[in-house]
């Protein structure tokens, strides 16, 4: 079935799954990458927000060497300052498109769209789940939470609304059937307390259009999204994971990513297999004012130019590179650094939402 995309916005009576969509892997080649670009001084506070935007202006830059970068900015004046400080570091402003609109955070990946494709008939769609800070923690967020729609309209594309509340750093693809995600926060009665696990699972299956829902425990220290898979888990294969493990036994993040590791090498992928699962050690805890961040290697972004991986001038640095780069052969391995970002208790993965290409099957 080909819809007809003349809307932004559609009550769909059947699921995206039945209408033959899914969510690719990261790996699957992007035309553009989704960012919302910082100016709230209450996720970097003081003079962090300063200290932060040289690290996060590489970022861009590293992605637009490979895809287009689409930036959702608050305003004009945001727009035109983010112009002439990517002018100024030597950005082809030409793989830069923005959308200016009302924003509230810079997190992305949790309120921004995600985005479905149809193998079959070369469509793309977007699903425009409802976003609620994390819990409600932070708010408001009801210009984050519109952000799906608006880019929606900005590209012409279908979007559809479940009704419930999903964050994208909360979830992880294999782009073969499988979706890995964390009881801790999936099942968190601060996001939908009226469906239980089973219900969630529908929602997952129907949405995102995966065969089956593997489950890990919980998150780390610092993270305040009750446990987002993407600081613990990521698929960087269809059947390999790495997994983040920290050998300090007397560490607050030993024991959880223990049980995390044990029940992933408990798993079974459709076919039967088992997971091949690679261990990537956690940053010495970095700590920043004496507040502990959630930093973790496992924050990385997969993009068309290599895959970009958070450092933090930390001692694991250089291991967790060489670890990372053995587990994408086919790909550069690019560490920026993160030691300013990551006061915002997230990374570059946190701030990313990667829109992929489409092209219909011969």
């Amino acid at each position: 079935m080909v819809l007809e995309q003349t809307s932004t916005l559609s009550d769909l009576t059947i699921t995206p799954k039945q209408l033959g969509f899914l969510f690719p892997a990261e790996w699957h080649p992007h035309r553009a990458t989704w960012l919302t670009f910082p100016h709230n001084e209450a996720s970097w506070q003081g003079d962090k927000l300063d200290r932060m935007r040289p690290q996060y202006l590489e970022f861009i830059k590293t992605i637009s060497q490979g895809e287009k970068v689409g930036i959702v900015a608050n305003d004009e004046p945001l727009k035109a300052f983010i112009t002439e400080s990517l002018d100024a570091i030597g950005v082809d402003l030409n793989q830069i498109e923005f959308v200016v609109k009302p924003t509230n955070d810079a997190w992305c990946r949790d309120h921004g769209p995600a985005f479905l494709i149809n193998p079959e008939t070369g469509q793309k769609m977007i699903v425009d789940w409802g976003h609620n800070a994390w819990g409600g923690k932070y708010p408001p967020y009801d210009d984050d939470d519109r952000t799906p729609l608006e880019i929606a309209r900005h590209l012409g594309l279908l979007a559809v609304q479940p009704g419930i509340i999903m964050e994208g750093g909360s979830v992880d693809f294999n782009g073969a059937g499988s979706l890995l995600t964390s009881r801790s926060c999936l099942l968190n009665p601060n996001r939908n307390p009226h469906l239980n696990q089973e219900q969630i699972e529908e929602y997952l299956h129907n949405y995102y259009g995966v065969e089956q829902v593997l489950w890990v425990e919980d998150g780390i220290i610092g993270d305040d999204t009750d446990g987002h898979i993407d600081d613990t888990v990521r698929f960087v294969n269809e059947d390999t994971v790495v997994a983040c493990v920290e050998r300090d036994k007397n560490d607050e993040n030993h024991e959880v990513l223990q049980t995390n590791l044990k029940l992933l090498k408990q798993m079974r992928l459709l076919n039967g297999k088992p997971l091949n699962v690679i261990e990537l050690p956690m940053p010495k805890a970095v700590l920043i004012d004496n507040f502990r961040a959630p930093g973790s290697y496992a924050n990385f972004l997969i993009c068309n130019a290599g895959v970009i991986v958070p450092v933090f001038n930390n001692p694991h640095d250089q291991i967790a590179v060489d670890i990372l780069q053995d587990a994408f052969p086919d790909r550069k391995v690019l560490p920026l650094l993160a030691s300013e970002i990551i006061w915002g208790q997230g990374s570059f993965h946190c701030l990313s939402q990667q829109e992929p290409e489409v092209a219909v099957k011969k």
